[in-house]
């Protein structure tokens, strides 16, 4: 009967992405075979997930060897390279007025899947899950501030701010503000084709980019960065047309300012229709009471009416 080679022992356990290359990197300098595993720590019944863990498993033969190299050189070469991702990063931590504890937790929330995808070690991760966790993160502090800013308001109203301000337009906005894009780690293809401009990429990076800070630092952290960016956009909810102009629902902000100045129901006419086929214009005009408020084109009617109602709040407010 074939006897089992003996099973590979983990000597290396960490939660930083920058710290288990650097061993990894150290160790097969020195021709031992290393296996690289990750997951994330903490349970799923906890109140959060904790830091991802990363580990390294080398043969049973080479262990000893392996552990007495972590032992000398490790402090040394996890130190540089710290340093090198700090001179890397640190100016978007100063953009973003937090400072990380684990590094790592940053360079994996800049990392896209192209990136990771052209890595033939394995060892790069992508930043989709993070993606996922920033979502949830910025969904949770935006409701609970709205909850208190506007207690008295309908759950639709809520819902209807809550959309337009954590829209992907807003987040590549803010992304852009910050100057993200510049940071994020691509693949070459997706460099090639201006992938740091690409406002899908951008709004995706600054998503992770929360659940980074929050992972590193916790939810007040995470909710003092947010309320820094989104603050502004919350802090003008209140303003029927500063509402609409980020949820583009133009119509319904008229609507209720009509009603509720006793003008009745707005009433929209097509007035005209201009331009060939497949390039028509358009005419819409709109009346409370009888009289004509103001007017307004677009490509089709839907947009018409929306720049008419934005026309007509803009001469009322």
């Amino acid at each position: 009967m074939a006897t089992r080679p003996p099973a590979p022992v983990e000597i290396f356990r960490t939660h930083s992405s920058i710290e288990v290359e650097v061993v990894r990197g150290l160790l097969e300098a020195h021709d031992i075979e290393t296996h690289f595993g990750s997951a994330m720590a903490g349970s799923l019944f906890a109140l959060r997930l904790g830091p991802a863990e990363f580990s390294l498993t080398v043969p049973t033969e080479q262990a000893a060897r392996a552990r007495e190299l972590i032992a000398g050189h490790l402090d040394e070469a996890a130190a540089a390279e710290v340093r090198r991702i700090s001179e890397t990063l640190g100016p978007l931590q100063k953009r973003i007025g937090y400072v990380f504890s684990d590094l790592g937790l940053l360079e994996h929330a800049l990392t896209h899947r192209s990136r990771a995808h052209e890595d033939a070690s394995g060892g790069v991760i992508d930043n989709e899950s993070m993606e996922f966790l920033g979502d949830a993160v910025l969904g949770f502090v935006i409701a609970d501030l709205l909850f208190n800013r506007f207690p008295t308001h309908s759950e639709g109203y809520k819902s209807k701010v809550k959309a337009g301000i954590v829209s992907a337009a807003s987040l590549a906005r803010l992304a852009e503000e910050i100057g993200l894009g510049q940071f994020v780690m691509l693949g070459r293809g997706e460099e090639k084709t201006g992938g740091r401009q690409k406002h899908a990429i951008l709004a995706d990076s600054f998503e992770a980019l929360i659940a980074a800070v929050y992972l590193d630092g916790g939810i007040e952290p995470a909710r003092t960065f947010i309320l820094s960016l989104f603050g502004p956009l919350v802090a003008s909810a209140g303003d029927r047309a500063a509402e609409a102009s980020f949820t583009e629902d133009w119509k319904s902000a008229f609507q209720e300012w009509s009603q509720a100045n006793g003008r009745g129901l707005p009433h929209y006419r097509l007035a005209s229709v201009e331009g060939p086929d497949h390039r028509k214009r358009f005419h819409i005009e709109v009346s409370v009471g009888g009289e004509v408020v103001a007017s307004a084109s677009g490509k089709s009617k839907k947009e018409a009416e929306q720049q008419a109602a934005k026309a007509a709040l803009s001469r009322f407010q």
